[in-house]
């Protein structure tokens, strides 16, 4: 019998937990071979989510927990739920149900058939905002343009995965987490099942269009330089229409005389010029603040209660938070013959 671990992130999901628990426990159930167990992440939720866990846990055996003591995001939760599974396979997917658990059965023949990865993708946005998915197409356009990383388009959270693929992943520790990206940089053979976006019945979404904005912009910096490479590109063009205006210029002076200067054309060359910088600064502050937040090395999450095997995070020995990072700190810390040898 292979072990399974679902793993769950929940931010505010009070409404729908129970009902998420009692539809996918009546799919799992009835999968002959696989023993399933739910480990829900509390992302420092600011309503009755964790006493919704703390029940279900308590009414079933088969359900563990993890509370954050702030919310860290999405990224962070997915991250702390997979350093915490131990199972043969492990599924990533939502508690609102618009990851369909019905798919559950098939995507795992996928896994049987030999793929380290059955992943979904939606094929219609039904239910969203035009603007919406019209920004998310540009995106994964943009995305893939300017990054070797290619993302299928469309492609959610909602997958299953062997343990070496698991284990890859748990190998990228970096703070600014972007794990569509990741998922498609560690590479592994991936097997898409298509499926119809599920519109919302419970509960309402967590995710603002700033916030996705800024989700497109991390994605996009965290797996590519291309916006660096553009400024560069630009400003050698800036620089080769200002030497040619420069040479015609001169040759105007010199046949014509000197000409009276406009004032539009300045203001105009001032302001685009001012622009361009503008941006260029902003594009590499993205980059520098990815630098300054991993440089910080903070935790991704700190754990404030758990009904896990290892516990919520001790005060009398290393902190139980992100053992990927941890033990990834300790590899690179000279033993006591380096030292020795340094001197």
């Amino acid at each position: 019998m292979r072990s399974v671990d679902i793993i769950v992130p929940c931010y505010n999901e009070e409404e729908v937990l129970d009902t998420f628990y009692q539809v996918t426990e009546s799919v799992v159930s009835s999968m002959a071979g696989y023993r399933f167990t739910y480990i829900f992440v509390d992302d420092g939720s600011r309503d009755s989510t964790l006493q919704r866990l703390l029940a279900l846990a308590g009414a079933h055996e088969n359900v563990r927990y993890l509370s954050f003591s702030r919310n860290f995001g999405k990224e962070a939760a997915m991250f702390a739920g997979l350093s915490h599974s131990s199972a043969d396979l492990v599924i990533v997917m939502d508690a609102d149900l618009q990851h369909p658990p019905a798919m559950i059965p098939e995507m795992m023949k996928g896994i049987e058939e030999g793929y380290d990865c059955a992943a979904a993708r939606r094929t219609t946005r039904a239910g969203e905002r035009r603007i919406r998915s019209a920004l998310s197409n540009l995106f994964y356009h943009i995305s893939n343009r300017m990054s070797d990383v290619k993302m299928p388009q469309d492609a959610v959270d909602f997958r299953i995965m062997t343990r070496q693929m698991v284990n890859s992943i748990l190998e990228l520790s970096e703070v600014e987490r972007f794990s569509k990206g990741i998922f498609a940089w560690v590479g592994y053979e991936t097997k898409w099942f298509p499926y119809e976006n599920v519109e919302r019945t419970l509960g309402t979404t967590k995710w603002s269009l700033k916030g996705l904005f800024q989700y497109a912009i991390d994605g996009i910096t965290s797996f590519s330089i291309s916006p660096l490479r553009l400024v560069s590109g630009a400003g050698f063009l800036i620089s080769l229409v200002a030497f040619v205006y420069i040479i015609v210029t001169l040759i105007q002076t010199l046949i014509f005389g000197i000409d009276v200067p406009g004032y539009v054309t300045t203001l105009c060359a001032v302001l685009f010029l001012g622009g361009i910088i503008e941006l260029s600064i902003g594009i590499l502050g993205e980059y520098i603040a990815h630098i300054y937040m991993e440089a910080k090395d903070r935790p991704i999450y700190i754990i404030k209660t758990s009904n896990l095997p290892d516990g919520p995070r001790k005060t009398d020995g290393p902190p139980d938070w992100d053992r990927p990072r941890q033990a990834k700190r300790q590899s690179k810390l000279p033993s006591d013959n380096d030292r020795k040898g340094s001197f």
